[in-house]
């Protein structure tokens, strides 16, 4: 097979959680166990780390693996889901997974691919395990799908696990308490394996602190040793000071958002657990972090009009997103909105700018909530605006009304992000 058809082989014939949801969901590591042990269990080949949580998992994992591609390692990073190209998800020292080795894997593992159909996670994990172990990869840097305890990467023995932090996202699989979730991404924690909390909370860090206890795995809250402030909005400076020896971090980052000051704390406690075992420099810690970038997080897309997009797509993120859009300079605001049906649609609604004029879309996956039930729930809410079948349509539509002085934001969903960078071939 082509690449192409190889593609179109594991998204027609494997369950995809991105594309249809629920049906996706496998709630045990049965298939996962099978292919490790069909691929003799290449994860156990390479170091790793585990980076769990509701918000900011996949800048924390770009953090980390940014700061060890400095250090000199060669690092492998798993990452969910992909934007616009599907080997996003697998990717070496930022370097995505060559087509020719995705068509060889599928090509040499197709018979128990459709003996077994495990869900296309299960199968890109294992995927990206057997990759790594084939590349030799020093270190490799796993980010978790969904929650954590009965997720197919929960199969390592990393060298530090990390829960960046805990807010109502996939509530019908993880629980509908902080408490529940908390639980079920705790599943990550290892024996005598420290754990890094990127935010407490204490409504939930008896949860961690009991599950850590009885792994005796010590553990450590980020946000608790590492207090940061960041300067005024657009600039992506950071000052971090450590209250355990009082030294002073500035961090010039290159990611954008206000919001990047939680991930680097996160970050920057699971560099200094593992600083001395990785034997990692100052130096490398701050040029890593401050080079590390990932699309979709507070990208700016265009000037006059002021463009920018964002994934966030649960009611924690989308409250720091708005804030900062809030505090941006704008004459008028556009909104282009979409999101997908399984979110808390209601809840989201009720944190959007009032007096924004909002165009009401919907992404390319079949989670798709259609555009004309979105405005009617957005209606009601007090946010008016306009309909277009599709992300390029809404987009365009907004581009047209927009003046220089204006501001277009485009999100609500992770796949409104990817049509747009998309359309825009970013």
């Amino acid at each position: 097979m082509t690449y192409n058809q190889t593609l179109d082989f594991l998204y027609s014939s494997l369950p995809q959680f991105q594309r249809i949801g629920a049906a996706a969901y496998k709630n045990n590591l049965d298939n996962t166990i099978k292919l490790d042990n069909h691929l003799n269990h290449p994860h156990r080949q390479f170091k790793t780390i585990h980076v769990a949580g509701t918000n900011g998992k996949g800048s924390v994992s770009t953090m980390i693996q940014s700061v060890l591609v400095e250090a000199g390692y060669k690092v492998g990073m798993y990452t969910s889901p992909h934007l616009t190209d599907f080997r996003e998800r697998i990717t070496i020292n930022g370097e995505m997974m060559p087509k020719d080795d995705v068509v060889k894997f599928v090509a040499e593992n197709k018979t128990i691919i459709e003996n077994l159909k495990p869900s296309f996670f299960e199968m890109t994990v294992a995927m990206a395990f057997d990759y790594f172990r084939n590349q030799n990869v020093d270190i490799a840097v796993i980010e978790v799908g969904m929650g954590g305890r009965l997720d197919s990467t929960n199969i390592i023995q990393p060298l530090a696990s990390v829960i960046t932090n805990i807010s109502f996202d996939h509530v019908a699989f993880l629980g509908n308490t902080l408490e529940k979730i908390a639980t079920e991404k705790a599943g990550i924690i290892k024996s005598n394996t420290p754990v890094i909390i990127g935010q407490s909370d204490p409504l939930i860090n008896d949860v961690f602190n009991k599950v850590a206890q009885k792994m005796e795995a010590p553990i450590i809250y980020a946000d608790e040793r590492f207090k940061t402030i960041k300067n005024q909005t657009g600039s992506n400076a950071v000052q971090v000071t450590d209250t355990q020896s009082n030294t002073i971090y500035e961090f010039d980052l290159k990611l954008k958002g206000d919001y990047q000051k939680c991930n680097v704390v996160t970050a920057l406690a699971l560099l200094e657990t593992l600083k001395d075992e990785l034997n990692l420099s100052d130096e490398q810690i701050k040029q890593g972090l401050e080079n590390a970038d990932i699309r979709g997080r507070w990208q700016v897309v265009g000037n006059e009009p002021l463009v920018i997009c964002d994934t966030a797509h649960n009611v924690a993120g989308i409250r720091f997103t708005v804030e900062q859009i809030i505090r941006q300079n704008y004459k008028k605001l556009f909104i282009v909105l979409g999101a997908v049906s399984d979110k808390d649609i209601d809840k989201m609604l009720m944190l959007m700018p009032q007096g924004a004029t909002y165009f009401f879309t919907a992404a390319s996956v079949e989670r798709a909530m259609a555009p004309e039930e979105l405005a009617s729930k957005a209606k009601e809410l007090g946010l008016s605006g306009m309909q277009a079948p599709t992300v390029k349509e809404a987009y365009e539509m907004a581009m047209k009304m927009a003046k220089k002085n204006d501001m277009i934001f485009v999100g609500g969903s992770t796949f409104v992000v990817a049509d747009l960078l998309q359309l825009l071939k970013i």
